[in-house]
């Protein structure tokens, strides 16, 4: 027998099934790193974000972030393009020293 979503919220474990969702992805966020990693390698790729934003994401270092690129077979982009990204960028890496 496979539970579904619904059985949760009929079972008042949760209000809604928007809830129980939002929950599962909270739980799966936190249990599994290699899910944090592959969300920052897409964004990194379709969304011209930086490395340091993809490390943040991800969890890992500015240069483990940086490996994992190069493993993926990911070509870099080094250095921010304009003064907003360098600065994006610092606050990436001095939330990631907190």
């Amino acid at each position: 027998m496979s539970i579904q979503l619904q059985d949760l919220v009929n079972a008042g474990v949760y209000p809604d099934a928007d809830t129980a969702v939002q929950e599962a992805l909270s739980v799966l966020w936190r249990q599994r790193p290699q899910v944090r990693i592959d969300v920052a390698v897409h964004h990194y790729r379709t969304e011209e974000i930086s490395i340091a934003k993809a490390a943040a994401l991800a969890g890992v270092t500015f240069d483990r972030m940086k490996e994992i690129l190069i493993e993926q077979g990911v070509p870099l982009r080094l250095g921010p393009e304009t003064l907003e990204e360098a600065q994006a960028e610092l606050t990436s890496l001095k939330q990631l020293r907190s």
